[in-house]
């Protein structure tokens, strides 16, 4: 199955660009990942919710990784809005096991990475609480964030709120919601989608669940592997403010059955 093409559009910058990446462990013997391009225009006053689809061992989790600085490729470029990620604006990265500090408050992991540019404690903490009221956790402030003082959903919404308070430009998501249970979960992307709006944000988010992927995204890519490269694109023609009710909707179910089925389609051309 042959990759997708990225276009550039002169008239939009990109705010993640990602060329000619290469991923080997043994010297080049083997190749997780070859020749993959995948880039993100920015959208002003919209911004992007991309959605990564792929199977387990595709390289979905390594891809956030290369974004959120923690991880070099083997070859190839990676750019966030036009500069090399160890000189762009440090993007934050929200994963399925819950990561905030358990010896601080919510308060002080909220604000930790403000901490970390020497923002002063008086501002730090306000911007913070700001955030903390947003994701719901308004009146936790002074609990430590851990199980079982919060719930798994209250500590996502934590390391969300830090996530936005370092950068609101781009916020990536690696199976955030995996492991709550189907209330909080579907709490947990309602609340997501009105972040998006509010920041207008560029989110790339990595899931397992077709439907969720649906709902949330403006833009689903899957990934082949072996090695890996971006092999669809589905555009999700679903209006931008989306509750509980899209998902009855005949277009909403459709474009489940039709992700679903180039899932499949991929995963037997492997």
């Amino acid at each position: 199955m042959p990759a997708i093409q990225f276009n550039d559009n002169p008239e939009m910058a990109n705010v993640i660009d990602l060329q000619g990446i290469g991923q080997s462990y043994d010297g080049g013997q083997n190749w997780i990942i070859k020749d993959l391009d995948f880039r993100i225009e920015d959208k002003p006053g919209q911004g992007q919710f991309v959605v990564v689809l792929g199977m387990s061992g595709s390289g979905k989790s390594t891809l956030l990784r290369y974004i959120a600085n923690l991880q070099k490729p083997t070859e190839g470029t990676v750019l966030i809005n036009g500069k090399p990620t160890d000189e762009a604006e440090r993007v934050s990265m929200v994963f399925q096991q819950y990561s905030s500090l358990p010896w601080k408050t919510v308060l002080e992991n909220v604000a930790l990475g403000l901490e970390f540019q020497k923002v002063g404690r008086k501002e730090r903490e306000e911007r913070a609480r700001e955030l903390i009221k947003l994701v719901g956790l308004e009146g936790h402030e002074h609990k430590f964030a851990q199980y079982p003082t919060l719930s798994g959903g209250q500590l996502q919404r934590v390391a969300i709120a830090r996530s936005l308070l370092a950068n609101p430009k781009i916020l990536l998501m690696d199976e955030p919601f995996g492991a709550l249970d189907v209330k909080t979960r579907l709490q947990m992307q309602d609340l997501l989608t009105e972040i998006w709006r509010k920041f207008q944000s560029t989110i790339v988010f990595v899931t397992h669940d077709i439907s969720e992927a649906v709902y949330l995204a403006d833009d689903i890519y899957i990934l082949n592997y072996a090695p890996s490269q971006f092999v669809e694109h589905i555009k999700v023609d679903l209006p931008l403010v989306r509750n509980r009710l899209t998902k009855r909707d005949p277009r909403y179910i459709a474009l489940v059955h039709e992700v679903e089925d180039r899932m499949v389609a991929v995963s037997e051309v492997q």
